[in-house]
């Protein structure tokens, strides 16, 4: 059932709605049955995701570390995440070497991506969304690894299609997606060779507040900003919802990996949430750009909503929340989504 709790109006308000823990999350961490390392843990979704595996693993009694691996370039995520009791290590991925010095753990949350600029640095985009995956998995052979995907790597659906299901040939548009279905293909090469088990988790896309699609466009209406949809349609998800199902999908691991979409169920209209966020905003009706293509980047999560249940925040509610947050000037990370994008250039 979708909750009903007040929008967060605060960054404290917000991390605490993000990282406090519920049966299935205090469930799902038991299932652990063991330590969990979150890698790229310094960027958008590594900081909630790793105070809620800790808070729900207090929670249930168990005795499980959390360690975070990134390289914290300014300190104040490893130092945040410390004083949450969670274990941090500094440390670039890319670096071979460093592999040496990150313990055995049966648990991998793999979080490591590079996508803005990836036009302007091919060569990075590669190295971080090809290379390290093949490093990780090659060095985590017996562990379970859940690693982030995106639902890039489909082809844009047409509209009435109901989005790509994991069937779904895919077929990605510019290096930034081809370089992260090579991503896939690296654990599904480490799997063949050393039997490593994951699961590859397409997300598109998660909505904290601070970021993602709904926040883009609830930006735009409330600076006056021409609002592009040529990208008619999108996906989202609450990104508590999104952690909590990262938490439980271990279980899902295998060799060769296992595919999931991970969104919301909505066909989301970018047309009608401005009109909307222009309402709740009291702002003028949005101006415009571009005319809705008769395809959109839209994903099928029915797989996921079988396995572990519909979100419990909807997307009405996630606008609402958007809004009262852009109406109350709170910080935000600063980085679009770029949604609009239809040539894969980022």
């Amino acid at each position: 059932m979708p909750r009903t709790t007040e929008a967060p109006r605060s960054e404290a308000a917000l991390d605490e709605l993000l990282t406090s823990p519920t049966e299935a999350t205090t469930t799902a961490v038991a299932r652990l049955d063991g330590d969990l390392m979150l890698l790229g843990a310094g960027g958008k979704m590594g900081p909630s995701l790793a105070v809620l595996a800790k808070r729900s693993i207090d929670a249930a009694g168990l005795p499980f570390r959390v360690i975070c691996v990134s390289r914290f370039g300014s300190g104040d995520v490893a130092r945040g995440l410390a004083e949450h009791g969670i274990e941090t290590i500094a440390a670039d991925l890319l670096d071979r070497g460093a592999y040496a010095n990150l313990p055995e753990t049966p648990n991998i949350a793999y979080l490591a991506g590079f996508k803005f600029g990836a036009s302007a640095a091919p060569h990075r985009t590669w190295a971080m969304n090809a290379y390290l995956p093949a490093l990780v998995a090659e060095r985590f052979t017996s562990s379970r690894i859940v690693a982030l995907s995106t639902g890039n790597v489909y082809p844009q659906v047409p509209i009435n299609s109901g989005g790509a299901s994991e069937g779904t040939p895919p077929a990605p548009v510019g290096e930034y997606a081809q370089s992260c279905l090579a991503r896939e293909r690296m654990f599904e090469y480490m799997a063949e060779t050393h039997g490593t088990r994951s699961l590859l988790v397409r997300l598109n896309y998660a909505t904290d507040l601070r970021y993602g699609v709904l926040l883009d466009i609830a930006t735009k209406v409330h600076t006056g900003i021409p609002v592009d949809v040529s990208m008619g349609w999108i996906n989202t998800i609450w990104q508590g919802d999104a952690n909590a199902i990262l938490l439980s999908a271990f279980d899902v691991c295998s060799a060769p990996p296992t595919v999931l979409n991970l969104t919301g169920p909505e066909l989301v209209s970018v047309r009608e949430t401005a009109l909307r966020f222009a309402e709740l905003l009291n702002r003028p009706e949005p101006e415009f750009v571009g005319i809705e293509a008769e395809t959109a980047l839209l994903s099928d999560a029915a797989r996921c909503r079988a396995m572990f249940g519909a979100p419990t925040v909807d997307v009405d509610t996630l606008i609402e929340w958007t809004a009262a947050w852009v109406a109350a000037e709170q910080p935000t990370l600063g980085k679009p989504t770029h949604f609009e994008t239809r040539d894969g250039t980022y």
